[in-house]
């Protein structure tokens, strides 16, 4: 079973210079039930099939299946998702040991960036880097399952 530890962070500072490489990522969801989602994603000419379960009283760790599919199929799963496709620019960033996946977001979510880290277990410990804010782990808003049916547009006023 692959589990999938990680943490998320606004950002707020530069990063871009410190950033390797980038590439423009859509996804959406056929399912995004409280404790599972079925997620199509699309960059590039690669398309991806990911199941996550139910994430762990920490919010750090879940369950994780993903399976690269045929652009083709991709392009038709992406059809039955639900409204709201995510639209989004990853930024890789080395930091210390770590690489760390800066989520620059565009339409109904333009305005929020986020940075995660991905962690072999949770008591591993990391580099934080100056231009990472406030963890939001916690916060399910900032899920992208969550920013598809209640994108950032419609709440960032209420931070």
């Amino acid at each position: 079973m692959a589990i999938e530890t990680e943490r998320k962070f606004t950002v707020i500072g530069d990063f871009s210079k410190q950033a390797t490489s980038a590439k423009r990522i859509t996804q959406g969801y056929i399912c995004a039930d409280q404790g599972r989602t079925v997620r199509v994603r699309i960059s590039g000419d690669d398309a991806f099939l990911t199941i996550k379960g139910p994430s762990d009283e920490k919010f750090w760790s879940r369950y994780e299946f993903e399976q690269q599919i045929p652009l083709a199929d991709g392009e038709e799963l992406m059809k039955l998702c639900v409204s709201g496709i995510i639209d989004k620019v990853r930024h890789y960033v080395p930091v210390g040991n770590h690489t760390w996946e800066v989520d620059v977001f565009h339409g109904e979510n333009e305005g929020l960036v986020i940075a995660e880290i991905e962690l072999t277990s949770e008591d591993e410990t990391f580099e934080m880097p100056d231009w990472a804010g406030k963890e939001v782990s916690l916060d399910r808003r900032y899920y992208n399952s969550m920013l598809s049916r209640t994108p950032y547009s419609q709440w960032k006023d209420q931070l």
